[in-house]
Formats: C-alpha cells, sequence, structure tokens
C-alpha cells in the first residue's frame, strides 16, 4: 500500500490575537491524501476549511497533532523549504502573488529562491508556462492581464516548482465564468498527469471534479466521500448550509416527477444519457 503524500494528524487549531488565544478553529482533524488524488474541502463560511488548507503545507501550524508531507512533519523548521515544494498553494486574490514585472519573472521568483540553475529554470518556466497556456504572455506585465490569467500565472509559478500537491484556497471564487473555466480546465490536465490537487471551494460545480469531498462543519469533519455520495444527502448538507450542484437538483425534480428516472446524477451527460434511456424505452427517439 503507497504511503499517503499528506498525513493530518489530529490536529487542532486557535488563532491567538494581541496575545489572547481565540476559541478552537479546526478541532481533531484527521485525514490522509494519498498521491495524484484529487480533494475538494467544503464547508460554510467559518466551518475552518481554508484554515485547514493553510496546515496542508505548514503556512500554519496546528496547537496539537501534526501534518506529515512525504512523512516529515510540518513543525520541524528544517522541513519547511521542500515540504513547500512539495505542496504549492495558490489563494483567492491573484493580485496578492504577484510579485515582478513581467510574467516570466514572476514565475522565475519561487526558482530563483530555490536556487535552480538557469538553464534548467528556462526548462521551468517554459513547461510551466505551457501547463497554463500563457506562453505567448512571458514578457506581458502581469497587471495588463484578466484576473482568470493572473491566476493561471500563480499557478504557473507553483507548477514551475514541481509539487506534487496543488493546494487551491478559493482560487477562482473571484473570477468570471470564463476565466472560473479556464483555471478549472488547467487543473484537470494537472490532475490528469498525475498530480495531487486538493480545492478549498463552495462552488459544488468544482466538487463534483474530486475524487472524494471533506465537509467541514464547526472545525470538525462532518462527512466524507464521493461527490455522488455526498450530494445525495440533501438534507444534511442543506443542515449545513451548503448547496447542492444544479444538475443534482435537476435530476432531483424529475425523479419526482418520473420515478424511473435516477435521482443521484452529478453530471450534465448523465442527464443527457438518462433521458435517452426512458425515452428510448418509450419509443421516443431523443
Amino acid at each position: 500500500m503507497k504511503e499517503p503524500l499528506i498525513r493530518v494528524d489530529d490536529i487542532s487549531f486557535s488563532y491567538t490575537q494581541q496575545g489572547k488565544v481565540d476559541a478552537p478553529v479546526l478541532h481533531n482533524i484527521s485525514f490522509t491524501i494519498n498521491p495524484g488524488e484529487y480533494i475538494a474541502i467544503i464547508g460554510h463560511n467559518g466551518s475552518g476549511k481554508s484554515t485547514l488548507s493553510k496546515h496542508l503545507n505548514g503556512i500554519l501550524k496546528p496547537d496539537q497533532g501534526d501534518v506529515y508531507v512525504n512523512g516529515l512533519s510540518i513543525k520541524e523548521a528544517k522541513f519547511e523549504r521542500e515540504i513547500r515544494q512539495k505542496v504549492g498553494m495558490v489563494f483567492q486574490h491573484p493580485d496578492n502573488q504577484i510579485v515582478a514585472t513581467t510574467v516570466e519573472d514572476d514565475v522565475a521568483f519561487g526558482l530563483e529562491n530555490i536556487e535552480i540553475p538557469y538553464e534548467e529554470m528556462k526548462e521551468r518556466i517554459d513547461f510551466a508556462l505551457d501547463a497554463v497556456g500563457m506562453g505567448e504572455y512571458r514578457n506581458r506585465p502581469p497587471h495588463h492581464l484578466s484576473g482568470g490569467q493572473k491566476q493561471r500565472i500563480a499557478i504557473a509559478g507553483i507548477i514551475a516548482m514541481i509539487p506534487h500537491c496543488l493546494v487551491l484556497d478559493e482560487a477562482t471564487s473571484m473570477l468570471d465564468t470564463c476565466g472560473r473555466k479556464d483555471i478549472l480546465d488547467v487543473i484537470r490536465k494537472l490532475h490528469q498527469n498525475g498530480m495531487a490537487i486538493v480545492t478549498v471551494t463552495n462552488l459544488m460545480s468544482e466538487v463534483a471534479e474530486a475524487d472524494r469531498v471533506i465537509v467541514m462543519d464547526s472545525g470538525k469533519i462532518a462527512m466524507q466521500g464521493t461527490p455522488r455520495e455526498i450530494f445525495a444527502q440533501h438534507e444534511i448538507l442543506r443542515q449545513l448550509q451548503l448547496d447542492i450542484p444544479d444538475i443534482s437538483q435537476v435530476a432531483r425534480l424529475i425523479h419526482n416527477e418520473v420515478a424511473d428516472f435516477q435521482p443521484n446524477l452529478i453530471y450534465k451527460e448523465e442527464i443527457i444519457n438518462e433521458v435517452k434511456r426512458l425515452s428510448s424505452q418509450k419509443g421516443v427517439t431523443v
């Protein structure tokens, strides 16, 4: 059996403000992330999902328990650089992640910090920009780009480090529909090429892409399962102040009118195929 890429081991965490410790934000959280796995972490505002994501590469350190990346503890300062290379993170606001005056220099920034040789650096920059479809923009000033393009540059900067896992903390929430689609296409491609993905989101259409969903509530894991298993629990999700995808709602509404229609569908193609199946049974061509 493969060793988990990331092991979250019974962590609890509280923020400290002006010398005072706040109420715990995370309570006794444990789970693993396997190499190449796609995880979605969801939960209502204040559930602790973003705080949890920042523990995955040691941006935050737990008060209790530990997080291990390929067996390395995030609490050990000597492992910090190696862990940050293995687990890269992209945040909600792309402007906060841009540090250079050209796209190419921005992607190079992290590589320079870890002293990658020049020739290898050029190869990594080319690879990363091609991976996110931004090669033709390499000499452009990042501040002239759209929000979606800036977020692709932020992802390229992480890809250039050749991480094992990409963590996205609501990285598409500030983008328009086109920008969001572009980023999801990039993420899908990276996952297909073997990179582990962890996405923190409340956009349920994105959650359907995942292999596994972790549902947070009040700093604890309320549920875990495949997207289909999670979305089938409509009432529990509503109690947790979460929506279900439009596709799932449509499937459930049709099922209420047509009992033979499968209710737990989560992809558009499944709706189409189910309509075709029932139509053919009734001798109707669709």
